[in-house]
């Protein structure tokens, strides 16, 4: 029976993903000129119906991907389902985002000469290479300089310089990234629930299995699935161990966007966990050695890409772009106009103050869990990937699929707790956001408000658990105590000396 359910499951999943695929294959982010005659506009009918088809394919998705975590399915099971949902994305155009042809024109700009962090796309001349890619950037994004790391722009120029900036094949070259990046983060998922003793199969299921990763890894091939599949492999090397190794790969991840560096503080705890000697050193080896390590290595990908340090002074660009799902830009901007309104002061200071202060305090809460991780509670990874999640919260720009970042990691260490139902929550939703142009029309936050509530009812009528699963247990026996460290519980002296006796045997 639980077979069968399985196949089941996997069975209408694939149908939705379809659903999904076709309709976006018509109402997608075309490009404005495809040479190829593949991906071209069919009119406003076609558009239309293809739009319900591509929605109504979601709906069904959500449904199979929530049904499924319920059934108690194997890594192998899940690994079928993974691929049979992800087929029929591969071919289609560019879904939910217009992100990709930045990326493409970017490239495009690094092979020309043009300073990336200084201009953007819409410096590229239309009938050149990357030309075609840069008509179809968003209005938002044409001007802006990238935000993206060496290490991003040097595989968009890559790809640029091998497709010669024609469209479908850059696109399908992008896709082919964001299809080895998906095959990253299910290497590192595995190993990172495997090292907390939890179900590998179950932080498949909420991080890999996602509609929203399948949607916008995939389908929009944004290149966060670049950074989490870099960030989690880095954390998975230094549970075992291999922290320098790690870093090293936490530092790539940072060459393609910053929000991993979060993870450098936390791979610091294991490091001083193992650290020997006095109680400075120990200290200083934790805070600084994973970060001097990422430094060097962001330092050479910036010296060999030849795209120069300007990455440094463009990470705040998109704050600059007002988005709904971000609490403190809705709240700056609010309490801004009624300034404006009451006092007639200049709303702008006022909002970018909130901002800030809004990221400020999420620094606050990933330094504040850092600290208490080192006490066992919680665990280091679970600390990143609940940092993670604050940083999302708070950041003056949010797009749904930020939520992946901190997901991605709490999948792996809480696979029972009321993170978990959050985050399930959040992608029943938050997949109804955007249409498949990447637009983010009103009917879809009122879908994605009508998904939550039926979402939330869902988890209090019946938690999305396998039957028959308990929670997760100690991969390997530990001492006395030791179990309460390593699964986040209990804290203290003695759960200190749990993780610092549990990362000395694995030679961290």
């Amino acid at each position: 029976m639980r077979a069968l359910s399985a196949v089941g499951h996997r069975r209408l999943g694939a149908a939705g993903a379809l659903a999904v695929a076709t309709g976006g294959w018509f109402s997608g982010k075309l490009p404005p000129h495809d040479p190829w005659g593949l991906w071209i506009d069919h009119g406003s009918t076609v558009r239309t119906v293809a739009a319900v088809l591509a929605y109504a394919g979601l709906t069904v998705l959500v449904v199979a991907w929530w049904q499924y975590g319920k059934a108690a399915s194997t890594v192998r099971e899940t690994l079928t389902t993974l691929a049979w949902w992800t087929a029929p994305f591969l071919l289609a155009p560019p879904l939910y985002s217009a992100d990709v042809y930045s990326y493409i024109a970017q490239g495009a700009m690094v092979l020309e000469g043009h300073d990336v962090y200084t201009v953007g796309p819409s410096a590229l001349d239309p009938d050149g290479i990357g030309g075609d890619a840069a008509g179809g950037v968003g209005n938002h994004w044409r001007d802006t300089p990238a935000p993206y790391g060496p290490l991003f722009l040097l595989t968009s120029a890559a790809i640029a310089r091998i497709t010669g900036g024609t469209i479908v094949p850059a696109v399908l070259a992008m896709r082919l990234v964001a299809l080895a990046s998906l095959v990253l983060i299910v290497w590192a998922l595995r190993r990172l629930a495997r090292e907390h003793g939890g179900s590998e199969s179950r932080a498949l299921w909420l991080a890999a299995l996602n509609p929203l990763l399948l949607m916008h890894v995939i389908g929009g091939m944004h290149n966060d699935g670049l950074m989490i599949g870099l960030m989690l492999a880095g954390l998975a090397l230094a549970l075992r161990g291999r922290w320098v190794a790690g870093s090293a790969l936490v530092g790539l991840a940072m060459m393609v966007k910053s929000p991993a560096a979060a993870a450098l503080l936390f791979i610091g705890v294991l490091v001083h966990a193992s650290a020997t000697g006095p109680r400075v050193r120990r200290w200083a080896k934790g805070l600084l050695a994973p970060g001097l390590v990422a430094c060097a290595v962001a330092g050479a990908a910036t010296v060999v890409s030849g795209t120069g340090f300007g990455w440094l002074r463009t990470q705040g660009v998109a704050g600059n772009i007002h988005t709904a799902l971000s609490v403190t830009s809705d709240v700056g901007l609010g309490l801004g106009l009624l300034g404006e309104l009451l006092l007639g002061t200049d709303p702008e200071p006022v909002a970018s103050a909130v901002r800030t202060l809004g990221l400020a305090a999420a620094l606050v809460v990933v330094v504040v869990l850092a600290r208490r991780s080192m006490t066992g509670t919680p665990s280091p990874v679970h600390g990143l990937g609940l940092g993670l999640l604050a940083v999302v919260a708070l950041s003056p720009m949010v797009q749904p699929w930020y939520l992946l970042w901190g997901m991605a990691v709490v999948a792996t260490t809480e696979q029972y707790g009321r993170a978990v139902a959050v985050v399930s929550v959040l992608s029943a939703a938050l997949v109804y956001e955007t249409h498949p142009t990447g637009a983010t029309p009103p009917y879809g936050f009122v879908l994605a408000g009508i998904a939550a509530v039926i979402a939330t009812l869902a988890v209090r009528r019946a938690p999305v658990v396998p039957e028959g699963v308990g929670p997760p247990g100690p991969r390997t026996p530990l001492r006395p105590g030791a179990e309460r460290a390593a699964t986040g519980r209990g804290s203290g002296p003695a759960a200190e000396d749990d993780i610092r006796a549990n990362a000395g045997k694995a030679g961290v």
